[in-house]
């Protein structure tokens, strides 16, 4: 009897202890949660005004009108987003339908490049905008470390997405900046 009981109890440890393991398990998910537009924005800014190394009252003046540029750069590279996406959908249903791959008509490849080509405009027209804004606040140099800032994120972005892409994990391959080794004689 003093046996079955202790079996028991220790039973019910066992899956006290699971279901505690669980709700954490739970817990980290939901903190892992992508930011939000705004935190994202946020967190940019005040990378960016560490970089800078401005005062106090400096980033005062910059913050507002860095978070409008950020704001209006995403506004922009979403522009195109919404019609590719719906096209993309509804050629993949044909070509699914056909059995072949999904190919454009020349008509949507121009209307495509030419969408493209107004992105760029708007784009260069914001950056030409905010160049100015940023003359008010900031030296020539800070500006510049602006772009370069931005040059060096958005290439560490496609890294991390053609990572992602290939389904590598981090520390899986080959490290970065080097090349993969070739395999031995005997090795596949």
């Amino acid at each position: 009897m003093k046996m079955k009981f202790i079996y028991v109890l220790l039973g019910a440890l066992l899956l006290g202890s699971q279901m505690s393991l669980s709700a954490q398990n739970n817990d980290n998910r939901e903190k892992k949660q992508r930011p939000t537009q705004e935190q994202m924005v946020q967190m940019q800014t005040n990378q960016m005004v560490k970089t800078l190394m401005l005062d106090d009252a400096t980033a005062a003046k910059f913050t507002p009108v860095y978070e409008k540029y950020l704001n209006e750069l995403r506004e922009c590279r979403m522009m195109n987003r919404k019609p590719r996406a719906e096209k993309a959908q509804g050629a993949e249903a044909n070509a699914k339908r056909e059995g072949q791959r999904p190919s454009m008509t020349d008509a949507e490849i121009a209307a495509m490049l030419k969408n493209q080509f107004a992105q760029s405009r708007k784009m260069l027209d914001i950056r030409e905008k905010y160049y100015n804004e940023f003359s008010k606040i900031l030296s020539q140099k800070q500006i510049m470390k602006i772009y370069q800032q931005e040059k060096s994120n958005a290439n560490k972005f496609k890294k991390e997405f053609d990572r992602r892409k290939k389904g590598r994990k981090p520390g899986q391959g080959h490290h970065e900046g080097q090349k993969p080794r070739a395999p031995r004689q005997g090795e596949k």
